[in-house]
C-alpha cells in the first residue's frame, strides 16, 4: 500500500503540470485529457517502480503492450482463483487504466472498494477518476460524491483536494476551491507545483499572484515570510526588553524547520539550570502558527515557589517545537537554545534550528 501511496503522490505532481491548461479550457475530462492522465500515471508508476525497487533486475521485458496483456491475463487468472486479493485487484485496475479500458478499470476499482468496505480514501479517488475517464464527463454526480467522501475520510488526501478544488471552481464556488488548494499547499508540494497552485489560488481569491508566490498556507501552518532577505535582517534583531521580565526573546523558526514542520504544534519556551535541567525554572507556551513571536519570561512563570528566575546569574533558554504535545523532547522535535546572562541585557534572539534525532 505504501508503494501506491508514493506512486499516487508522484502521479498527482505530474498531472498538475500536464492536465491543468487543457482542463481549464475544456471544463471536462476530454478523451485527450484522459489519455494524458493515463500516460502520466503509467510513466510515473513505471519510473518509480524501476528506480525505487532495488530487487527489480535491469533490462527486464514487460514494457510492451503484448507483455502487459500477458501479465494482465495471468493476473486475471490469479484473481479468479483468489478473488479476495486486494493488491491484485488494485494492480488490475491500474493496468486497465493504462490501457484505457475504463469499464474494466471501474469494475476493478469497485471490487477494491468492496473488499476495503469503502474505508480507503485513495480508492475512492481512483474510482472517481476511472468513472470520469469512462464517461468523459465533468466532476459531478457520483465521481463528485466519491471525492467528497474521500475528503471526509482523509481531509489531507492530495487527489481529493485537487479534484474537489477543480469541481468547486467549475461550480463557481471559487472560495471553496481556494480553500481546498490552500490545504494542498499546506502539504508542502515541490516549489514548482506550489507556484502553479498558488497562482490559481490567487486568481480565485482575487489577489495579486506576487502576494502568495512563496506559498499560500492554511491558517494553522507555520507562516513563511515572502521576503527572505528582509525577514532575516529583521527577525534576527533582539526585541526591546520588557522591563518587567528577566528575559525577552524573539523566537523564530529557521528555514529548515519551516520546511519540515507541517502542523500547528505547541512551542515550549523553557528557562532551565544547565546543571539541573529538571525541573525547569520557568516555562511559557505558544503555537507554531504564532512564530516569529516575542516571548517574555519573568518570576511569574517560575515553576517552583522560591526558585525564581531572577535569582539565577545565568540559565539556558530553550525553545522546542513539540510534535507530541509534551514538554519532554521526542525524536523529530525542532529546538534551539542559548545561555542567557540577565546582567548582559535581558533581550535575545533565539532560532529554532536543530532537530532531535
Amino acid at each position: 500500500m505504501t508503494f501506491w501511496i508514493i506512486v499516487s503522490a508522484l502521479c498527482l505532481i505530474a498531472l498538475l503540470f500536464a492536465i491543468w491548461p487543457i482542463y481549464h479550457d475544456a471544463k471536462r475530462l476530454t478523451p485527450m485529457l484522459a489519455g494524458i492522465i493515463v500516460f502520466t500515471v503509467v510513466m510515473s508508476a513505471g519510473l518509480y517502480n524501476h528506480v525505487g525497487s532495488p530487487n527489480v533486475p535491469s533490462g527486464r521485458g514487460g514494457d510492451s503492450l503484448e507483455d502487459m496483456q500477458q501479465v494482465m491475463a495471468s493476473l486475471e487468472k490469479r484473481l479468479a482463483e483468489n478473488p479476495e486479493d486486494i493488491k491484485g485487484w488494485q494492480m488490475l485496475a491500474r493496468s486497465n487504466m493504462s490501457l484505457q479500458r475504463f469499464d474494466a478499470a471501474v469494475t476493478a476499482h469497485e471490487r477494491v472498494m468492496e473488499l476495503e468496505d469503502g474505508r480507503n480514501a485513495q480508492t475512492l479517488v481512483d474510482l472517481a477518476l476511472a468513472i470520469l475517464s469512462r464517461d468523459n464527463s465533468a466532476i459531478v454526480g457520483r465521481p463528485a460524491a466519491l471525492i467528497d467522501s474521500a475528503l471526509a475520510m482523509d481531509p489531507n488526501n492530495p487527489g481529493a483536494l485537487f479534484y474537489s478544488g477543480i469541481a468547486a471552481a467549475n461550480n463557481g464556488d471559487t472560495d471553496l476551491a481556494a480553500e481546498r488548494w490552500e490545504i494542498l499547499l499546506g502539504l508542502n508540494p515541490p516549489a514548482e507545483i506550489r507556484a502553479i497552485l498558488a497562482q490559481r489560488v490567487a486568481e480565485w481569491r482575487g489577489e495579486p499572484v506576487a502576494a502568495i508566490d512563496s506559498g499560500a498556507l492554511p491558517a494553522d501552518h507555520p507562516p513563511v515570510e515572502p521576503a527572505a532577505e528582509a525577514t532575516e535582517a529583521t527577525s534576527q534583531q533582539a526585541p526591546e526588553a520588557d522591563p518587567d521580565a528577566v528575559v525577552t526573546a524573539r523566537v523564530a523558526l529557521s528555514q529548515g524547520a519551516i520546511e519540515s514542520i507541517g502542523v500547528d504544534a505547541n512551542v515550549f519556551v523553557i528557562a532551565r539550570d544547565p546543571a539541573q535541567p529538571s525541573p525547569p525554572i520557568a516555562v511559557s507556551r505558544i503555537r507554531v502558527s504564532e512564530l516569529p513571536a516575542v516571548v517574555s519570561l519573568s518570576d511569574a512563570q517560575s515553576m517552583v515557589a522560591g526558585r525564581d528566575l531572577s535569582g539565577f546569574e545565568e540559565f539556558e533558554l530553550l525553545a522546542r517545537v513539540s510534535l507530541s504535545g509534551s514538554p519532554a523532547a521526542s525524536s523529530g522535535d525542532w529546538f534551539g537554545s542559548l545561555i542567557v546572562r540577565p546582567e548582559d541585557g535581558g533581550s535575545v534572539y533565539l532560532s529554532i534550528d536543530q532537530q532531535v534525532p
